[in-house]
């Protein structure tokens, strides 16, 4: 019993070494089926669906929600699930302080600005598509990396993730970890592109 107990702990301790060694840019870098995410939409509603993956990186588990109204930005980072959940977009934070963006006519904290692209980004797409390690599945707040499925009849269809188009936009800018280097790597070209004067890189107090 000893010997079969043993086994069991150091199977589980491999899963979650396997899962904490799996970056979680992997779940982004993963392509979206646009079939699938289309799928999902539903007539009148915003619908979101979080997929929960293993060490394996194989989808486990899934959550699905329908809102008529939407689904609302709580921060620059993070989007209210229910009363009891919050999704928090993964690798990604609002820049420190205040900002000016005369372009977009804008002064104030980097967070508010943050969080008017972050509310700006859900208010549109038909389907949200969330992905996150199978460990978040009922924590109350989840981080996540997410896709929106936005559809306009003859104008537009396309599916894009969050963060990137948040960093691309200069909304957001990537975390770092201890060392300086980026939690999102998988998401640098991106913040380059925001670096070339948009959002909050158009104000030179941001820039490091």
């Amino acid at each position: 019993m000893g010997r079969a107990v043993l086994v069991h702990q150091s199977k589980t301790l491999a899963l979650v070494a396997v899962m904490l060694a799996v970056p979680s840019q992997v779940l982004a870098a993963a392509p979206v089926d646009r079939a699938y995410i289309k799928s999902l939409a539903a007539p009148g509603k915003t619908v979101l669906v979080i997929e929960y993956y293993d060490g394996a990186n194989t989808v486990v588990a899934r959550k699905g929600y329908a809102s008529a109204t939407g689904f609302r930005a709580l921060s620059a980072v993070d989007v209210r699930l229910d009363s009891e959940t919050t999704l928090h977009l993964y690798g990604v934070e609002p820049c420190e302080g205040e900002m000016v963006n005369q372009r977009e006519g804008f002064s104030g904290s980097c967070s508010d600005f943050g969080q008017q692209h972050l509310q700006v980004h859900l208010k549109s797409p038909k389907v949200i598509l969330c992905r996150a390690f199978v460990s978040e599945e009922n924590a109350p707040q989840q981080d996540v990396t997410c896709f929106g499925y936005y559809y306009f009849p003859g104008v537009l269809e396309s599916v894009d993730n969050f963060e990137e188009q948040l960093l691309s936009i200069g909304a957001l800018r990537l975390a770092k970890k201890q060392d300086g280097s980026p939690m999102r790597p998988d998401l640098v070209e991106a913040e380059k592109i925001g670096r070339l004067g948009y959002g909050m890189w158009a104000d030179p107090r941001t820039r490091p």
